[in-house]
């Protein structure tokens, strides 16, 4: 996720995959001029049928182009792709996650790159790129990184002999450990000061409990395995390869120990399932919270319903420091949301969807009915009464516009994801808590990517 402007989109919403939505297939179809064209969207997001229902709707009054959107059940798009892929009427526009997809389906995706969405893209590497052409455009994206709540690492760097005097002075991976180190020597002095009364740890816990884990074992493995690609010189990162080294796990695991040492948590009770690191945080416990941008909405739009003592001015995010290039890292963003276009539907099908994708993303009733949608969609058309009012958003526009390289997803690259994370957390959980050591961390890092990789990619 790159260097230009991200404007008004950094994520509202992902968690990464599937979202929980209506139980099945919903479809409508209006009217369109003959000989014009029409649009049949695959959509993969079924929380949002109703919404893309009247989009059709008045896409089709505005412009007389038949628009179909069919909504695949939660958790079955990849089989309802294939069911509709297979009939004479296939979608002209569908989802494409990441380069295995793009793989898949390469007969099926039109190169993009000459749209003038593609051009307005802020970022032109999270778009999918496979077979030499742009084989599908983000519609949407998250971002994540480390939360901080701004109110009481302000008052910390009030303190007397502060680490820092200034949150803008925590740059890189040190100088982050460092004040969470002393934060943590010093809660009862802070809780002294106003807004802080709460405190009890620097960092919320790094709960290793299967609902939970994923933070660790997907966004923080993020990074060794994006600095070890980019050395690898991938030229799509999301792809990513048969073998990896571990050659900066040193590096996560600096951060990680600095996690579980300045928490409250017990470090042998991590998998029980009994912690709650987002109430933590929205409670005023901790200062800072590993996660992304989809926690705007829990934390402070319904801050009062789950009884968080947050505010929007309370909160913003940095990057999670990984002392490998810190001076010019960002925020960490990416998506599984990408639309392409069918390559085997007629020329007009193919240019009616061209429209359509680049009026969503051009036109000012088309970016309302974006915003309508919930999707932060990164392209540079989407400024002022489009950007997102989200905070997180709002530091990741920042970081980018002051020049830093946003941090690609690498972990959608990994094979078999399910139980290389299994694995992964396995051994964290025996290092963590006294039981095992850091080279069997390793060992699940390395040989258990190799042996995954193996089997997913077996012919």
């Amino acid at each position: 996720m790159k260097k230009q402007l991200i404007s008004g989109i950094l994520l509202t919403a992902m968690a990464v995959t599937t979202f929980a939505g209506c139980g099945s297939s919903k479809g409508t179809t209006t009217s369109s001029k003959k000989g014009s064209g029409s649009v049949y969207l695959l959509n993969f997001k079924p929380e949002n049928d109703s919404e893309w229902q009247k989009v059709a709707k008045q896409y089709t009054k505005e412009k007389g182009v038949e628009v179909k959107v069919l909504t695949a059940a939660s958790g079955k798009y990849d089989s309802t792709l294939k069911s509709e892929m297979a009939k004479k009427n296939a979608p002209t526009i569908f989802n494409i996650g990441n380069a295995t997809a793009a793989k898949t389906w390469d007969k099926y995706t039109l190169d993009l790159s000459t749209i003038d969405a593609y051009k307005h893209l802020t970022d032109q590497s999270l778009a999918i790129k496979y077979n030499d052409k742009v084989a599908a455009i983000p519609n949407t994206f998250e971002t994540f990184g480390l939360i901080y709540n701004k109110t009481i690492l302000t008052a910390y760097t009030k303190l007397p002999n502060a680490v820092v005097s200034s949150v803008d002075d925590i740059k890189d991976q040190a100088t982050l450990i460092k004040v969470a180190d002393d934060i943590q020597k010093r809660i009862d002095e802070l809780k002294k000061q106003k807004g802080c009364e709460n405190l009890t740890e620097a960092f919320a816990s790094a709960g290793l409990d299967d609902g939970s884990s994923w933070r660790f074992s997907g966004h923080l493995v993020n990074l060794p395995l994006y600095y070890e690609f980019k050395d690898d010189g991938l030229t799509d990162i999301t792809a990513g390869q048969a073998e990896v080294t571990g050659k900066y796990l040193d590096n996560y695991k600096t951060i990680w120990d600095a996690y579980v040492r300045d928490s409250a948590a017990d470090s042998k009770t991590l998998d029980s399932g009994s912690l709650n690191a987002e109430s933590e945080f929205g409670t005023g416990q901790a200062v800072f919270y590993q996660n992304g941008s989809w926690e705007f909405d829990p934390l402070i739009t319904k801050a009062d319903e789950n009884g968080y003592t947050l505010k929007e001015s309370d909160v913003s995010m940095m990057p999670i420091y990984f002392g490998v290039d810190d001076a010019n890292q960002g925020l960490c963003s990416g998506t599984e949301n990408c639309w392409a276009v069918n390559s085997q539907a007629s020329k007009a099908d193919q240019k009616a969807s061209i429209d359509f994708i680049n009026w969503l993303i051009k036109d000012d009733e088309g970016k309302k009915d974006m915003n309508t949608l919930g999707l932060a969609a990164p392209y540079d058309t989407m400024t002022g009464d489009y950007e997102s009012s989200n905070p997180f958003l709002k530091a990741a526009n920042k970081y980018i516009s002051d020049g830093k390289t946003n941090i690609q997803w690498a972990f959608n690259a990994t094979p078999n994801v399910d139980d290389w994370r299994k694995g992964f957390v396995s051994a964290l959980t025996a290092y963590t808590n006294g039981s095992g050591t850091w080279d069997a961390v390793k060992d699940a890092f390395v040989n258990g990517w190799s042996e995954q990789w193996k089997l997913a990619h077996a012919e």
